[in-house]
């Protein structure tokens, strides 16, 4: 019998797990992929927003809010990559104008620190690689970028490390609900518990439907993205936004990454089905053009890697953080849309409050381990280096070029509290595959050591999802004597 089971491991069970972890609690979280972080958190545009744009009195604008904060504490404490930069809304007419305005009321509303309008000659000064057309913008220096699977992993991790447990490759298909408890029915299992979390992403309502409830309606929109290569990093140090179109859409941002690259997107359609991650033209090529007005030096050329994710957004405009009306102890984190990876620990800490009031007893532990440190090879200096490879050799065999990721790191991250099973669960935690080759080289390198260090043939490994397999069947048997 747990105390709570989280349904979902993306940025927000994740978050939800991790703030558990310091209660002396049986947690348990439910993950339908067979890594955590492989869904919507794992394809967005990977910011913190300053919170502008949110509307005052909500719960996103608090939640923003509270959450960066907490977040640049999380990140130094568990090593996730993470850098403090502005934002910029820029207008190119009047109407857009107007729209800056707004935003700036809206920013000083929600007590967005240092939000302030500018006109071109500052912005353009600020950041020099501007559309030079704009004439104004609004300023924000108080958002960031980050690693957002990393983010998810590092507190999924630091949880299991606290004594949580994460049921990979457990989609769960019923929930019943008893006199005292839940019973959680699941592809890899049945799990009881006394409190129930649904942290399911873009089939959160879906989820809920299980317990009988109703008054959620998923509306998922899918975005498609550019990643360019490191050439392009540093035509911009901000996060760059447009203003909406007379239509509504918010537009094409452009930011760099954590790891030096340039993203732009997303646009916006719905889908009916929350794992739709194709890309699609002619969509990509209206994502091209809106970055080209905002960022008129970009050379896409350079691209590297393309790709959709979901925005799991529910018929209600806000944030869906409560306690289910028609299901005692079973709590709705739904509809977390952006900014929900800035706001995901505050988040978490309104779920435990929540759960608090519906009678879960909060007894901290006495030993919560809150650190969390891996070596980043490429970051050191020689001296580091060599003093690394001395203690261990496979730090000294790189096996991505394009990012310099040695064995010792890949190793380190297969031994890790949950276990990576397949090459983009590698690239998730240590950037293997993350370059200009997107794994051209090292991919099969990583295959062979997550076989050898599993234990498993190299049939069983995957590119990602269960069912990606790589290898089929052996070619040819080679024999003692052949060899």
């Amino acid at each position: 019998m747990y105390d709570v089971l989280i349904i979902g491991c993306g940025v927000i069970g994740s978050a939800m797990a991790y703030t558990l972890s310091r209660y002396q609690l049986k947690v348990c979280v439910c993950e339908r992929f067979n890594d955590v972080a492989n869904g919507v958190t794992k394809a967005n545009s990977a910011i913190l927003h300053a919170g502008f744009d949110c509307p005052p009195g909500s719960l996103e604008a608090r939640m923003n809010l509270e959450g960066i904060a907490m977040a640049r504490e999380i990140c130094k404490k568990l090593d996730v990559e993470y850098r403090d930069i502005p934002s910029f809304v820029i207008a190119f007419d009047e109407r857009e104008m107007e729209y800056v305005r707004e935003l700036y009321d809206r920013g000083v509303a929600n007590g967005v620190p240092g939000v302030r309008i500018i006109d071109r000659e500052e912005a353009l000064r600020l950041e020099p690689g501007l559309n030079p057309k704009l004439i104004g913008a609004l300023y924000a220096p108080g958002s960031g970028i980050i690693n957002p699977w990393e983010y998810a992993v590092a507190m999924a991790e630091t949880a299991v490390r606290n004594g949580v447990e994460v049921k990979l490759s457990s989609r769960v298909t019923g929930i019943e609900r008893n006199e005292d408890h839940f019973v959680v029915t699941t592809s890899s299992g049945s799990y009881e518990a006394r409190y129930v979390i649904n942290a399911g992403g873009a089939f959160s309502a879906q989820v809920y439907e299980l317990v009988g409830g109703h008054g959620l309606k998923q509306t998922n929109f899918c975005g498609q993205y550019y990643v360019l290569d490191k050439s392009q990093g540093g035509i911009i140090n901000s996060v760059v936004f447009p203003c909406p179109d007379e239509h509504g859409f918010k537009g094409i941002l452009v930011a760099p990454t954590v790891h030096g690259n340039l993203i732009v997107g997303p646009d916006a359609y719905q889908v009916e089905d929350g794992d739709h991650v194709a890309t699609v033209e002619p969509y990509l090529s209206q994502v091209k053009s809106g970055g080209l007005r905002s960022v008129p030096g970009i050379d896409f050329r350079q691209t590297i890697h393309e790709y959709a994710g979901v925005r799991p957004n529910t018929q209600i405009p806000d944030f869906v953080i409560e306690e289910s009306p028609i299901c005692p102890h079973f709590i709705n984190l739904a509809g977390i849309k952006s900014p929900g990876l800035s706001a995901a620990p505050a988040i978490a800490l309104e779920g435990l409050r929540i759960l608090s009031g519906c009678g879960l007893e909060l007894t901290e532990k006495e030993t919560f381990i809150d650190r969390r440190r891996r070596i980043k090879f490429r970051e050191l200096s020689n001296a580091e280096k060599a003093a690394v490879i001395a203690e261990d050799p496979l730090y000294g065999r790189v096996i991505c070029r394009c990012e310099t990721v040695t064995e010792g790191e890949i190793v380190e991250a297969i031994h890790r509290p949950i276990v990576p099973r397949s090459i983009d669960a590698i690239k998730r935690r240590c950037d293997a595959g993350m370059g200009r080759c997107q794994g051209g080289f090292c991919g099969p390198r990583v295959h062979e050591i997550l076989a050898r260090e599993l234990g498993v043939s190299p049939m069983d490994i995957t590119m990602d999802e269960e069912g990606t397999w790589l290898l089929s069947s052996p070619i040819k048997e080679v024999s003692v004597h052949d060899a």
